[in-house]
């Protein structure tokens, strides 16, 4: 009760965010946990976990799954600020932590690797082509959505509280 998230008035009101998922950790359905949060104004404004609705193969396809969501949660967010009219210039980018599942959004050179992939996780692809939306690395230990996906050492959950902007 005596934390909130902090907004800062001289912050950036483009948006940004972090994806992240977790392979397989649910030991009884072996599907991958999801995570995903957004920023505007130097804090957080939307975010979200869940278990894939799928069980993913190799920790890139369940992260590539995850930037389905993410991309989807991002255009609605383009779209609300567009709408209180306060445009965004695209694409917005967007943070991972796996180098496979960001290039498979960026070619095809791994088609035959990601060929079997629900096709409504491909269309990442065309809002990539489409330039609304980027995914750029970040490394794990600096992915702020890996509060979202798994347990944490202490220091990891206080580093990501401090990234988030929650603040006591």
């Amino acid at each position: 009760m005596d934390y909130g998230i902090t907004y800062f008035c001289n912050s950036s009101l483009r948006p940004f965010g972090y994806i992240d998922s977790d392979y397989a950790r649910d030991v009884d359905g072996r599907k991958s946990m999801e995570g995903h949060m957004f920023f505007v104004g130097g804090g957080l404004v939307t975010w979200a976990s869940k278990h894939q609705e799928t069980i993913a193969l190799s920790t890139i396809e369940a992260e590539y799954i995850a930037f389905t969501r993410a991309t989807q949660q991002v255009l609605w967010l383009t779209k609300f600020m567009e709408e209180i009219c306060m445009p965004q210039q695209t694409p917005i980018c967007i943070f991972g932590d796996n180098t496979g599942a960001i290039a498979n959004t960026q070619n095809d050179k791994n088609h035959r690797h990601t060929k079997h992939i629900n096709m409504k996780h491909h269309f990442v692809k065309e809002k990539v082509v489409m330039q609304s939306v980027e995914f750029n690395y970040v490394s794990s230990s600096e992915n702020l959505a890996d509060i979202l996906t798994k347990p944490l050492a202490k220091e990891a959950v206080v580093h990501c509280c401090v990234g988030i902007g929650i603040r006591g």
